[in-house]
């Protein structure tokens, strides 16, 4: 079968970000014509500035901009050679400071991402593996990325759960020489720190375990001699730990630094070190001002300001206490941040600090799960303590009117983000006596009719076939097959529906639309440990149906509260469920549903294209080839139709127990064969169910005039088909025998005697499902684009599996 098309990630960042550049959160210009550190002008305001990742304010200092204005007039705008070559003439006296500040030979490159992708190849062996905090910044997992074109396994970890990562390193003891462990020094979103000490007792414990920290957002403003959190940690380097500082952001300069105490590692980065090698060196004015800086970083001032920042963390930290705002981690850092939990608060908040004179940034996905977004605030020594008080007072009274504006509440937030509640408050999206809402946990609570009428014309959900999902699923004793059903409703005053939808609630694989060489690395792990990587899923609609699952009455004036009142509840009983995913599902593209999606805390992706065949209202075999396209006409009649005698067909409404042994064997055949979805396998109960209820029937192919002589006609293929109440005719699932040749084309056979069945039937429609629209479409079937929205606790099991891919 053709293998789906997946979600582009870079789309779906993309549109988050569209949406957050909209509501005016990003892609700013500072307009000042002279910079201080204190203010910004953007859009002709001032505002104080509480987003800068430079916290002691260096680059303001007249010693570094001296220096970089003295070095351009001396050495010009750049010294374009590679460094292997040759280094500009301030190059040395920057490498001697950087070695009086670590006691140890630095490693400067053009800047930390740079940095990274030069070192991290290079230091780590093909005999080695890795393992990094799911929050350790981007650029080194995107560096990592090139170890596993080598065959080096690298994996992630939970956030700092060093339970999970000894379990990691146990597993990976005996197949790799060393183990490299990649985190944060300090993290760059919440502020909170690496665990120094129980890392190094776990260095203790296992002598094949390697440390590399990014530490650059705990550079200048900790530490002796400013050389960063990690470092004012460890009290001195051992060999097993490395290093990575940055000339940037609070050290003033540009550039970056990598400390080993590890002579032979070092030289091997410093001869050939990937960008090391080819890229341009740092520009004179650059290693001027990072010099210049060192100079600052080597004497007692450091000491000083860094006193002076901790002091400003502090009234900082002691004013926020005061008040009822959730801070997430609260920390000694100087990165601090306020959950939201939904993005819309989120660009509310910053529009509301951007009106009383703050400047602050949004936290949004990717850099967090998208339920967990919120305001970034830094405190840098160039905030004066009337600034601070001030942006205090200004959150105390806007964050509260962003909740109310945005019909969110501290109850959320707390509950998205795990953390103790302040304020019980809950809030309601609608008012109650403009809406009616009808919750039921079983399609036997609400009227055939009514039901049937708003969502019945399609796929396996109308009320009969609901009935069938909860006989079958409900209550199940297979773990993996037990789902809880829930049923939403909601009308006007007048009785009017409005919206009809309905959840199931169980396990999904997390790899369920990940790419199939993902699924198949996964399939491995599961015959040990069966839900291995597998989350409880709320989500709309089930794992059997695929289809339009939510009906809105778009024509209502009403439709968009419904829909934000169906969220609110769906997102209380996600809650109750303690659910890891809420997941949306096989909406056409639609500008006013994405939007409020979105500004609910919601991602879009792309599912798998569904299809459709609408026209079933043809005679005779020629009238149907003559519907299809001149190129599947050809294909139809040169491949499949000649080959329809080499089976005996038979539609059954009910199965003998051998057959349904047979047809499920087949049927996991087809599982065992396509990753293309992957959900789990039902168990034979589920099709002893289908043999005995009305709706379903079964298409079985049998091979004529075969040799085998014990098994005259043996069974090699069978459609297990719905037989929707309204005139929609859904053949669910497949089973082959894929040892039938290849001419027989038994895939395509298949499909079109559900075609010709479902015309026989003189039904309207026929749902053909997802996956291999590529054959579908051949049979004249339309190929329709379909996404879902997700909500996720958090973002690790999609960057984990980004981790098992090779680019």
């Amino acid at each position: 079968m053709a293998k789906i098309k997946h979600n582009n990630f870079i789309d779906t960042v993309d549109e988050m970000l569209s949406a957050a550049k909209n509501e005016g959160a990003i892609h700013l210009y500072a307009e000042d014509k002279i910079l201080n550190g204190r203010t910004l002008q953007i859009n002709g305001k001032e505002l104080f500035h509480f987003a800068t990742t430079s916290y002691l304010g260096l680059e303001y200092y007249p010693r570094l901009k001296d220096a970089a204005i003295s070095a351009i007039t001396k050495y010009g705008t750049q010294f374009p050679l590679s460094k292997t070559y040759i280094s500009h003439p301030l190059y040395h006296e920057l490498e001697t400071k950087i070695e009086a500040m670590y006691d140890v030979p630095g490693i400067v490159t053009k800047n930390s991402t740079l940095g990274h992708f030069a070192v991290i190849p290079t230091a780590i062996r093909d005999e080695d593996g890795v393992l990094l905090d799911h929050q350790v910044h981007w650029s080194v997992q995107n560096a990592c990325q090139l170890l596993k074109l080598r065959g080096i396994p690298v994996e992630m970890i939970r956030h700092n759960n060093l339970q999970m990562l000894e379990d990691k390193i146990k597993e990976l003891s005996s197949k790799c020489k060393k183990i490299w462990y990649m985190a944060d020094g300090v993290y760059s979103m919440f502020g909170d720190f690496a665990p120094i000490t129980d890392l190094l007792e776990l260095c203790r414990k296992y002598a094949q375990l390697q440390l590399y920290f990014d530490d650059v957002h705990g550079m200048s403003w900790k530490g002796k001699n400013g050389t960063g959190y990690v470092l004012d940690s460890l009290k001195e380097l051992p060999e097993n730990i490395m290093i990575v500082g940055t000339l940037s952001k609070t050290f003033g300069a540009s550039g970056a630094v990598f400390i080993t105490s590890d002579t032979k590692l070092r030289n091997r980065i410093k001869n050939f070190g990937g960008p090391l090698t080819f890229s341009a060196q740092l520009e004179p004015a650059a290693v001027a001002a990072a010099a210049a800086s060192a100079d600052i970083h080597l004497s007692a001032e450091i000491t000083i300001l860094q006193e002076e920042l901790a002091q400003k963390i502090g009234y900082f930290n002691s004013l926020i206490k005061a008040t009822s705002l959730p801070m997430i981690a609260p920390n000694s850092s100087p990165v601090f941040f306020l959950g939201t939990a939904m993005p819309l608060t989120a660009y509310r908040l910053v529009q509301r600090l951007f009106n009383e004179g703050y400047f602050v940034n949004p936290g949004l996905y990717p850099a967090v799960p998208v339920k967990n977004s919120g305001i970034r605030i830094t405190v840098s020594r160039n905030n004066q303590e009337e600034d601070i008080r001030g942006l205090v007072q200004a959150l105390e009274y806007h964050f509260p009117k962003a909740l109310e504006e945005t019909s969110n509440s501290m109850h959320k937030i707390s509950m998205a983000f795990g953390t103790p509640e302040i304020t019980e408050k809950k809030e309601k999206l609608i008012p109650q006596s403009s809406l009616i809402l009808h919750y039921k946990t079983s399609i036997k609570e609400i009227d055939k009719q009514t039901w049937n009428t708003l969502l019945g014309g399609q796929s396996t959900f109308d009320w009969d076939g609901l009935c069938f999902l909860e006989d079958t699923f409900k209550n199940s004793t297979d773990a993996e097959n037990n789902w809880s059903f829930h049923y939403y409703l909601i009308s006007d005053t007048n009785h009017v529906p409005i919206l009809a939808t309905f959840f199931t609630f169980g396990l999904w694989k997390d790899d369920m639309l990940a790419p199939e060489s993902v699924s198949q690395q996964l399939e491995e792990k599961r015959i040990r440990d069966p839900f291995y990587l597998t989350s409880k899923v709320l989500g709309m609609g089930s794992l059997f149906t695929e289809g339009n699952h939510c009906y809105i009455n778009r024509a209502h004036p009403l439709s968009e509260n419904a829909v934000l009142l169906l969220l609110e509840q769906v997102e209380i009983l996600n809650q109750n469920l303690s659910a890891d995913m809420l997941v949306l599902r096989d909406f056409d593209e639609d500008v006013q549903l994405n939007r409020i999606f979105h500004n609910q805390g919601f991602i879009k992706i792309n599912m798998p294209e569904t299809c459709i065949i609408e026209n079933v209202s043809w005679n005779t075999i020629e009238e149907f080839a003559s519907t299809l396209s001149a190129r599947s006409k050809k294909h139809f009649m040169k491949e499949i139709l000649p080959y329809e005698k080499a089976f005996d067909i038979i539609i059954k409404e009910q199965l003998t127990a051998d057959e349904i042994t047979q047809g499920y064997n087949l049927y996991k055949n087809v599982k065992k064969n396509n990753y293309a979805v992957n959900t789990f396998t039902y168990s034979i109960e589920v099709f002893k169910k289908m043999a005995d209820h009305p709706h379903w029937e079964f298409i079985l192919l049998h091979l004529k005039d075969t040799e085998d002589s014990q098994n005259v006609n043996p069974l090699v293929g069978i459609l297990f088909c719905y037989k929707n109440s309204g005139q929609t005719y859904v053949p669910s699932l497949i089973g082959m025998d894929y040892a039938v040749p290849k001419k027989l084309s038994l895939y395509r056979q298949l499909l079109f005697q559900g075609i010709k069945r479902a015309r026989e039937l003189s039904y309207k429609r026929i749902d053909f499902g997802i996956t291999a629209t590529f054959e579908k479409r051949k049979l004249g079937a339309k190929v329709i684009p379909k996404v879902a929205y997700i909500q996720a606790k958090d973002n690790f099991s999609m960057e984990f599996m980004d981790t098992m891919q090779t680019k």
